[in-house]
């Protein structure tokens, strides 16, 4: 029977002493399950990292390339890519036997087509003044788009003259045309219109041939008028002492 407790009690040890011995495997399990975790964190932040110092490199060479490039590039490039697009519509039209004009008129939406004419009646086509030549060929287009023709009158004129009427070299036409009195009144109402318009438009200064001439040329003469309208009032006793040789 001793023998029998002394057995148990021994088998208790050795079942406590596996236990405790476990503990300490579980704990390094955890530690090391943590440390992988930590590893694996540290190699993604890594790859992380060499890709944007890839990336990073790729926008610092893109942008070196932009930079070198003109100043207009991207807007060639853009016209470049627009007329490599039209060319290869053209070429897909003729294969077919289409007309491109037709089919680019097709593919435009109403409402653009729209805008289109909105921008086109808004846009001014004076650009200031060039030259001499151009301000005349402006005037001239503008005062045939007023003119209304009467058909009436060219039916008969056409009558009366028949091929005569549209001149040729050796037409003799020249200086026999006699203007109706309706057609002169509206000559003169339109020069009168533009007499009006030219003197709103620049107004001349009056010159006083009386007036002290204290300048050398056009433009010192502006600067005095400046200087005078600022500072008249302040200097009109020292002025007039010196016209006087009484001044100090």
């Amino acid at each position: 029977m001793a023998a029998e407790g002394a057995g148990a009690l021994h088998g208790g040890a050795s079942s406590a002493n596996s236990d405790e011995d476990s503990a300490p495997t579980a704990a390094e399990e955890l530690a090391a399950q943590k440390r992988e975790e930590r590893l694996r964190k540290f190699r993604e932040l890594h790859m992380k990292r060499n890709e944007a110092r890839k990336l990073n490199h790729q926008e610092v060479v893109e942008e070196d390339k932009r930079l070198k490039l003109p100043t207009n590039w991207e807007a060639k490039k853009a016209r470049l890519e627009w007329e490599l697009k039209v060319e290869e519509k053209k070429k897909e039209c003729a294969a077919k036997g289409e007309d491109y004009e037709r089919v680019k008129l097709l593919e435009i939406s109403a409402e653009d087509a729209e805008k289109w004419e909105r921008k086109k009646k808004r846009k001014n086509p004076d650009l200031g003044f060039s030259d001499y030549a151009a301000a005349q060929l402006r005037q001239y287009q503008r005062l045939t788009k007023q003119i209304k023709p009467d058909m009436e009158k060219y039916e008969k004129l056409r009558e009366e003259n028949g091929e005569e009427l549209y001149p040729t070299s050796n037409s003799l036409l020249h200086g026999t045309h006699v203007p109706c009195k309706e057609g002169i009144d509206r000559m003169v109402t339109d020069l009168e219109k533009q007499i009006e318009k030219r003197e709103k438009y620049s107004r001349r200064r009056a010159y006083n041939d009386d007036a002290d001439i204290d300048y050398i040329n056009e433009r010192n003469a502006k600067f005095n008028k400046k200087a005078e309208r600022f500072y008249g009032k302040y200097t009109a006793e020292i002025k007039q002492n010196l016209e006087r040789g009484t001044a100090v």
